[in-house]
């Protein structure tokens, strides 16, 4: 069957085409797609009949199964591991910022009565990750597949007929988006796409760990998406153990491939850098960091680590994680603490499908 998320929407005219129908019965159904958030074609009443019954004969519209899903103590976080049609799983994330401190809305303790400036879905690309990093639940996993541009956007979706209006989408889970960069673009552009989901281009950001085509590919396209790195590391020796990727596209590799995106979109980037303790979280190099980083259109954001039960890297301490921050900022160098969101419901990268995969095999393995 045809998962119309797949289609562009020239492509869903040509389908349609092929049947006789009108081209705008094509935009009929992304808008029932897309903006009502119907996944049944029989809920599409300005359809005519004959359309719906030929629409659940040949196609379908993927919506992915939820196996498990988490929420946060305060209900900001709430984390889905779903199930793809192949039996495949992945994760997604929804983030809720509620409005500045002192808004009324915030003395009501339930998320669900708060009011949000912010709903951001972070989403994965591809099922696993091939990059390897050690300190990530998802490079510890192994890599089997990339995600199709229908099973990138279903996410969103999903997250979306529970939390709508989303704002943000953050192209930061499972996987290297930009391995397929094709396929994580044609995704964007469905999201973007002002008659589809229609959310702005520079409320979405891809974060890469560092695929220098993918950069170069980016800084050509129109379309004014953000751009995140995952450094983790000022020097290649030490990259090339947390971010195996760095042997191929060395940072002096890398940094050419940011500075000539600066060059042509003139957008700021985001050098994310996880701190591990006694790892990569001295001064000298914070110093580092910031002396490769000196005179770039550019932001920092520190992230405390998510450990993992399988990986022996471990969160810095907070004290030497204001220590880095400070060493940066009294640089010059534009940066923040990402605010902890969700630890308790293990809402780093792959680790609820870590947790949940531990789960199973305690039940296989208890007796009966």
């Amino acid at each position: 069957m045809i998962d119309l998320l797949n289609l562009t929407n020239a492509q869903m005219r040509e389908l349609l085409a092929e049947w006789d129908e009108p081209a705008y019965r094509a935009d009929q159904i992304d808008r029932w797609i897309y903006q009502e958030l119907v996944a049944d074609f029989s809920a599409m009443s300005n359809l005519p009949r004959e359309l719906r019954a030929r629409l659940t004969e040949t196609a379908r519209i993927g919506v992915p199964q939820v196996i498990t899903e988490t929420k946060s103590a305060d209900g900001l976080v709430r984390k889905a591991l779903l199930a793809l049609s192949d039996g495949q799983t992945i994760e997604t994330v929804l983030m809720l910022y509620p409005d500045a401190p002192g808004s009324p809305e915030l003395e009501e303790p339930h998320a669900a009565a708060r009011s949000f400036s912010r709903r951001t879905v972070c989403i994965s690309t591809q099922v696993g990750c091939p990059i390897g990093c050690p300190f990530c639940a998802t490079g510890q996993a192994g890599y089997i597949r990339n995600l199709t541009p229908g099973e990138i956007v279903a996410q969103v979706l999903h997250m979306a007929r529970g939390a709508a209006p989303i704002t943000n989408v953050v192209i930061m889970g499972m996987g290297e988006p930009f391995m397929k960069f094709d396929v994580t673009w044609q995704a964007i552009q469905t999201l973007v796409e002002p008659a589809r989901f229609g959310l702005g281009a520079r409320r979405i950001t891809v974060s890469t760990s560092g695929e220098v085509p993918g950069i170069e590919r980016m800084a050509r396209e129109k379309l004014q998406v953000n751009l995140a790195i995952s450094l983790h590391a000022p020097d290649d020796e030490l990259r090339n153990q947390l971010v195996p990727l760095n042997r191929k596209y060395p940072l002096k590799e890398l940094m050419r491939a940011v500075r000539g995106y600066l060059a042509q979109t003139r957008r700021r980037v985001t050098f994310e850098y996880a701190l591990m303790d006694s790892v990569n979280d001295r001064p000298e190099q914070a110093r580092a960091l910031a002396q490769m980083l000196k005179g770039l259109l550019c932001h920092v954001n520190l992230i405390p680590l998510n450990p993992t039960a399988a990986s022996p890297y471990r969160r810095t301490p907070y004290d030497r994680v204001k220590k880095f921050e400070r060493i940066l900022s009294d640089a010059g160098i534009p940066t923040t603490l990402r605010v902890e969101k969700g630890i308790e419901i293990a809402a780093g990268c792959g680790q609820l499908k870590q947790v949940t995969s531990r789960k199973s095999q305690v039940m296989l393995a208890a007796p009966a």
